[in-house]
């Protein structure tokens, strides 16, 4: 008996060690009935694992390698020494601005008829069309500005035309220039974009050398805009009024709000400057007034209003004349730049002029460009023996 209690002990013994070794919990038994070994399993799962690795390498290779060709293709581009290749890659400056002017601005057709007897240049100004579009509409509200380079004080400008890219000026303009001078000389127009609260945009201009036309005939022509030249003329600022009259009162208010840009008149780079506001009528002097002094600017804010008493009979014979003076207590004082304002006035003084007679009882706001003094008093044509003194203090 006890020979056979013991043999069955020492038989049950290999059975405990078999469950000891199975997978422990739900992983353990679900494994269990895959007839596979232990290491066959492990094997299993880690080429799983590599599979997986590979995949998520693969997907971050597919989603990054789009951005490595930009790098290599920049680092490519910076080594190439080819001539050639060079100039397909990087385009030459002045291909550049070749590209730039070649940006369609519109055609210009005028006229010019040379007096050799008077010495005088006939400049018609005809037409434009297809002119580029400068307001957020889809057109522009055009001008001409023209002027000889041998005399760029002297300017003349067009009208304003509303809303067009295909104005019909037809206006002509004569300028005095000897015949020793013709050769020496650049006609220039401009074709400015009309805009009344900023500065106004050029759309476009026609440079044409004297020299290189004949003269001894009518000439008439079309021309493509260019664009503009970098030379300018001396700017001498701008200045900021507005224009209220009320036919029934005949009370006629210039209110001066503010001017920038000035020119610089002092040794330190700045100016003291101060507004004068003139009635012409019948071109003999008649009333003026003035603002304060602002020290030390070049862009000085005024908000000065002046009331003049003009009969609703005199306005069409009235002209306003604005001028901006550099102060001086030492010396003379020293004109800036002016302008007019009245019914022989041209330009954007005339078209301001007319909408304030349009829109009686309200003020109408516009930003000038300023001229040369002596420009202007030629234009104005004061009777000598009552010329207006601006230098009056």
């Amino acid at each position: 008996m006890a020979v056979a209690v013991r043999k069955g002990r020492t038989t049950a013994s290999p059975h405990a060690s078999i469950t000891t070794t199975a997978w422990p919990g739900f992983l353990g038994s679900w494994l269990s009935r895959i007839p596979l070994p232990k290491w066959a399993l492990i094997a299993v799962a880690v080429a799983v694992a590599i599979l997986l690795l590979l995949f998520l390498i693969c997907i971050v290779r597919c989603c990054c390698g789009k951005k490595k060709p930009k790098k290599k293709e920049r680092i490519n581009l910076c080594a190439v020494s080819n001539s050639t290749t060079a100039s397909l890659v990087q385009p030459e400056m002045e291909d550049l601005e070749r590209g730039v002017e070649q940006i369609h601005r519109g055609k210009l057709q005028y006229s010019l008829e040379y007096n050799f007897r008077t010495q005088e240049l006939k400049v018609g100004v005809k037409q434009a069309v297809e002119l580029k579009a400068m307001d957020s509409g889809g057109t522009s509200d055009p001008y001409v500005i023209i002027y000889l380079t041998s005399d760029m004080k002297k300017r003349y400008e067009t009208k304003v035309y509303r809303k067009t890219l295909n104005p019909i000026f037809n206006e002509s303009f004569t300028f005095q220039v000897p015949q020793a001078e013709v050769p020496e000389s650049t006609l220039v127009m401009q074709i400015y974009d009309f805009n009344r609260f900023a500065k106004h945009d050029i759309i476009g201009e026609v440079r044409l050398p004297l020299a290189s036309v004949s003269l001894q005939h009518v000439i008439e022509q079309w021309s493509d805009l260019a664009a503009a030249s970098k030379v300018e003329e001396e700017q001498l600022g701008e200045i900021c009024f507005s224009l209220r009259y009320v036919p029934s009162t005949g009370k006629l208010t210039v209110l001066i709000l503010e001017a920038r840009k000035l020119k610089r008149m002092d040794s330190h780079g700045l100016s003291d400057p101060f507004v004068k506001v003139h009635l012409i009528l019948n071109r003999k002097k008649w009333k003026k007034k003035k603002t304060s002094v602002k020290k030390n600017t070049l862009s000085p804010y005024f908000n000065e209003a002046f009331v003049f008493e003009v009969p609703f009979n005199q306005i069409q014979n009235v002209d306003v004349v604005i001028s901006i003076w550099d102060h001086d207590k030492v010396t003379k004082n020293e004109p800036i730049g002016k302008l007019f304002l009245g019914c022989r006035a041209t330009g954007n003084q005339l078209r301001h002029w007319s909408d304030m007679l349009s829109n009686p009882r309200r003020p109408l706001a516009q930003w000038h460009i300023l001229q040369p003094p002596d420009v202007v008093d030629k234009a104005l044509g004061l009777k000598s023996h009552l010329k207006l003194s601006l230098a009056s203090r």
